[in-house]
């Protein structure tokens, strides 16, 4: 049976002479419809009467959200350049095209591409009813994408609501491993209302994450491009500033994000990225699967990074909130491994000695062990927060500051400093 093709190459020179040499000669397609641009293309997709779609780089508002919808209908697609024309085909490659060809290759060779393509799809659209099944399509990239794959490391902060101290342990782990030597970027994904532009004194009224999320859509974004739009703090660690608005979370959608952070591990040898609590669907988007989704960029993180830390805090009231947060990311995600973080450990919310009293307790109702323990020392965190510093800058001495910098270095392998060492356990995903 001949495969069911959409065309989406209006404006170009060769587009009729190439429809017309697929349809005269038996290549095995059909062009069932030829599209004038990406919303008819994608309401073509969105009726099951085509399995690939062949597409020009030059079609206006040509995005990765559409390749993603495309893909989330069953409909692969090929990509076609002017010959010789390697930024528009690195162009397809970051917005998903597998698949990509010069303009000027022979009907018979367009025609094996975009049989291949379909071969290598999923057999079956996807369940548009079910939001899950979409969510790779939407964050993931493609396995078959020709641009290499960073080696920087990139670790999710991410925990239960109630202020655990998500943000501190961000900017302090970042900081340090960039003090022991290893280039650092530190980006604030939370979709709620990043505060790490307030946190560090730097200007938030252009958000990094999310000029770099519009780049990556448009696929335009590269690592010059990410440092154009990152702060320099020092020479080892940058920082892409997030939303101080929490109405603007349609701006970073769970693909573009997903392409930020590919470009970041080729920038940095380690990514930290600050997400937001929530993981739960919008149950009246969740019939639409184009639909954007706020808590979409936090699930495209946690599902991309090589460490999720799950932070909580050291009280009776955070415990809680986090035994009910690791359930809930084991169903939404569950091959992701998180390392505990208890953070903000004192005295007092705990009766008898805290550190092993919450150990035990975590291991008991989440089954999990704790990695790290973080002192909570108000004092230095205060003056940090006032100066819009670092503690390694304001608190050097302090015990907070000692038990990150000592977590840093295990996260990032290199020699620690003589402060206790405790092992990383389960710092990679399963599967």
């Amino acid at each position: 049976m001949a495969v069911q093709v959409f065309t989406a190459v209006t404006g170009a020179a060769w587009e009729s002479a190439l429809v017309g040499a697929l349809d005269r000669a038996d290549h095995g397609v059909t062009v069932v419809r030829r599209c004038v641009d990406v919303s008819e293309l994608l309401a073509a997709a969105a009726t099951g009467t085509g399995q690939a779609a062949l597409l020009s780089a030059e079609l206006r508002r040509l995005d990765g959200d559409a390749v993603a919808r495309l893909t989330a209908s069953g409909v692969a697609v090929v990509g076609l350049v002017e010959p010789g024309d390697d930024r528009a085909a690195d162009r397809l490659r970051q917005l998903g095209v597998a698949h990509v060809l010069p303009a000027d290759a022979e009907a018979g060779v367009i025609a094996q591409a975009l049989r291949e393509a379909v071969a290598g799809a999923p057999a079956a659209p996807r369940d548009v009813a079910d939001p899950q099944a979409a969510l790779p399509a939407l964050g993931a990239p493609s396995a078959d994408r020709e641009r290499p794959l960073g080696s920087g490391r990139l670790v999710a902060v991410w925990g239960p609501t109630g202020a655990p101290g998500r943000t501190t342990v961000a900017v302090g782990l970042a900081d340090e491993a960039a003090r022991l030597g290893v280039s650092a970027l530190l980006v604030d994904a939370d979709v709620y209302g990043g505060v790490v532009a307030q946190v560090l004194g730097l200007l938030d009224d252009s958000p990094g994450l999310a000029g770099a999320a519009r780049q990556a859509s448009a696929g335009t974004l590269d690592a010059a491009a990410l440092v154009r739009l990152a702060w320099a703090v020092r020479p080892e660690l940058r920082v892409l500033t997030g939303l101080a608005r929490a109405d603007r979370w349609p701006e970073l959608r769970p693909r573009a994000v997903t392409t930020v952070l590919e470009e970041a591990r080729r920038l940095a040898e380690l990514t930290v990225v600050d997400c937001a609590f929530n993981l739960e669907d919008d149950e009246e988007l969740s019939f639409d699967t184009a639909a954007p989704r706020r808590n979409g960029a936090t699930l495209a993180v946690l599902e991309a990074a090589d460490t999720v830390l799950c932070v909580s805090g050291a009280d009776p009231v955070a415990l809680q909130r986090s035994v009910r947060a690791l359930d809930e990311l084991r169903e939404v995600l569950p091959d992701v491994d998180p390392v505990v973080v208890v953070n903000q450990v004192r005295r007092g919310p705990v009766p008898g000695d805290p550190r092993r009293e919450i150990a035990t307790a975590l291991e008991r109702f989440a089954g999990r062990q704790v990695a790290f323990f973080l002192s909570a020392d108000r004092r230095a965190t205060d003056a940090a927060l006032a100066a819009g510093r670092t503690l390694a800058e304001v608190a050097p001495g302090s015990a907070l500051r000692e038990e990150l910098r000592a977590m840093a270095a295990v996260l990032v392998e290199v020699p620690e400093p003589a402060s206790g060492r405790r092992g990383l356990r389960g710092a990679r995903k399963t599967g």
